[in-house]
């Protein structure tokens, strides 16, 4: 399992054990993933909205973290409890139907953003259409935007 960052906070530790553990079930179950995939990605849903709530550029999930996500927002009182905690305010969630396919920019950014508010990032998980974005700015183990 690729991590970047060194005593990095996880989106498990965050949203409390609970809430993950029926996250990564939901993710098995209505996704058909692993249940060890199912785990990472849910952490890093989570980390997501953790970041969103501050971040700079624009939040755009990875295809996998996607999934995650969505589980997220269908548990509708722990994501209003979380966004509250993070945000002050609920985070909505447009999907932009019709809207075309996800910005590789964007979802590099939005794994860059996680990074930087301290959370670690599982680069084999920031993909679109397989296309791997967040490797390349792992910083090869350095505190990110460091050079």
């Amino acid at each position: 399992m690729t991590a970047t960052a060194n005593e990095q906070k996880t989106g498990r530790t965050v949203a409390g054990e609970e809430l993950f553990e029926s996250l990564a079930h939901f993710v098995v179950l209505h996704n058909g993933q692993s249940p060890a995939r199912a785990e990472r990605i849910a952490d890093q849903a989570l980390a997501f909205v953790g970041t969103a709530a501050t971040a700079t550029v624009p939040m755009v999930p990875s295809d996998d973290v996607d999934l995650g996500l969505h589980a997220l927002i269908l548990h509708t009182k722990e994501y209003a409890e979380l966004c509250d905690r993070f945000a002050g305010r609920f985070l909505h969630h447009n999907p932009m139907p019709g809207g075309g396919a996800r910005d590789p920019e964007k979802v590099a950014a939005s794994a860059r953003a996680m990074k930087a508010a301290g959370f670690m990032v599982f680069d084999d998980l920031w993909t679109v259409d397989g296309t791997n974005l967040a490797q390349c700015d792992s910083d090869c183990g350095r505190p990110y935007g460091q050079a």
